[in-house]
């Protein structure tokens, strides 16, 4: 069993809270159990991460190859412009 099955259980098995901060110690157990489940899913997924940062990489150094130039003419025609060259 895990960490957050215990606490689950826990709570299940806990008798019926009537007070006012029982109720929101309640609330904030199972909000740290759903922040739990929801923040599971993404551990051990670094290779991911990893891929998607050198494929965004290598897209800035393509891009910016083919269209380097272009935008260099544009912004010196721009500069151009607003100086009045």
């Amino acid at each position: 069993m895990s960490k957050e099955d215990d606490v689950e259980d826990e709570l299940r098995a806990a008798p019926q809270r009537r007070t006012a901060w029982g109720r929101v110690a309640t609330i904030w157990g199972r909000g740290a159990m759903l922040w739990q489940r929801l923040n599971r899913d993404d551990r051990g997924d670094v290779p991911g991460w990893v891929l998607i940062t050198l494929m965004t990489a290598g897209l800035v150094v393509v891009i910016w190859a083919l269209a380097g130039p272009a935008l260099a003419d544009l912004f010196q025609q721009a500069i151009a412009k607003v100086s009045g060259l």
